[in-house]
């Protein structure tokens, strides 16, 4: 697990502050127009800024969710700061989708790619496009030992309401069992302990967030958790997670056993491939895609936010989202176009009870 897996607790945004809804063109309806594949925090920081060039070219959102707004990074300190599922949402999909004039389709699934055609495959049917941008994020990487039956793995809103419920209310303690200790693992580790709940925190590494801060700053960390009920386990490696009646059982490799109520995954991200290969799509770690242009190697295809990649490095972080989608916007509406400059954001790892900038 490394930062690069992660994002940097950077509120950009998500604009909700105009109260008033784009007029689109209704002349235009014949255009195809521009269909985004995502409606997470590149969709939509996307649709804005195509908005806010063009308040008339049609635009589609595809997305596998209901499309609402909210801040990722609050995922990893909610509890603690006792703000509960619905609070986390800043606006409904369908209110956003009408305020900025575009077509959301929500619960609706991108299965494959024609750019001979200019046409989107979707389970609600085919969609043409002028342009097509990819924004559909990363998800947790598949690991045989960790069935998702049994672990939970926090990427987006639904994943994380589902698990709030099945802590149960809130101070009910519950003994959670967090596999990974990179930036997630770590955050979710100190909001769970916050909560009220015991947890036990495994990793490969000798110590927490060994890939992200210096050896004294881990140790300052496992301090300052000293007083929360946390349990570090480092240079353990996971054998797999079984279970029996209510209980889930972890067994690592050096014959520890530990039983819990809930077991989350923690251990990273991977970009799923299966649109990116249906279009031909250059890939390495993640879609390839031009420095400067964001632009693919297939044409009227752009690609931003977590499923991205430059020179074979993923790049998931929130920060240059809103950069990335002014960049791809300048393009789409024949404007001057932007350059897009890469520059590494800085990071703050968001584990309250000893905090720490990289």
């Amino acid at each position: 697990m490394t930062k690069s897996d992660f994002e940097p607790y950077v509120v950009t945004a998500l604009d909700t502050s105009s109260s008033h809804a784009v007029r689109v063109d209704t002349t235009r309806r014949h255009e195809a127009g521009v269909v985004i594949v995502g409606a997470g925090t590149a969709g939509w920081a996307m649709a804005r800024a195509i908005r806010e060039l063009d308040a008339s070219v049609p635009i589609t959102m595809v997305t596998g969710c209901s499309g609402d707004l909210y801040d990722k990074p609050l995922l990893s300190v909610a509890m603690a700061k006792s703000i509960g599922v619905p609070a986390l949402v800043k606006e409904s999909g369908a209110q956003a989708a009408q305020r900025m004039g575009i077509r959301l389709l929500p619960e609706t699934f991108a299965i494959s790619v024609t750019p001979q055609a200019n046409t989107l495959r979707t389970t609600r049917g085919a969609l043409r496009y002028d342009h097509l941008v990819l924004a559909h994020g990363a998800l947790p990487r598949m690991d045989e030992r960790l069935p998702k039956s049994l672990c939970w793995a926090v990427n987006d809103l639904r994943c994380y309401a589902k698990f709030r419920e099945a802590l149960g209310k809130p101070r009910s303690a519950q003994q959670v069992v967090v596999i990974g200790a990179g930036l997630v693992g770590c955050e979710m580790t100190n909001d769970l302990a916050l909560a009220g709940h015991k947890v036990v925190l495994v990793d490969v590494a000798e110590r927490p967030l060994a890939n992200v801060i210096a050896p004294a700053e881990s140790a300052e960390l496992l301090q300052a958790w000293a007083k929360l009920p946390i349990t570090f386990l480092g240079a353990t490696h996971v054998k797999d997670v079984t279970k029996e009646g209510g209980t889930i059982t972890v067994q690592t490799k050096g014959g520890f056993t530990i039983s819990a109520n809930h077991v989350l995954s923690a251990t990273g991200l991977q970009t799923p491939s299966r649109l990116a290969e249906s279009a031909g799509l250059a890939w390495n770690n993640g879609i390839a895609v031009d420095p400067t242009s964001l632009a693919t190697n297939v044409q009227n295809v752009h690609a931003l936010g977590d499923c991205i990649s430059i020179n074979g490095q993923a790049l998931r972080f929130i920060e240059p989202i809103a950069r990335q989608a002014r960049v791809i916007a300048s393009r789409l509406n024949g404007c001057k176009p932007l350059v897009y400059e890469h520059a590494k954001p800085v990071i703050r790892v968001k584990t309250s009870s000893k905090s720490f900038t990289v």
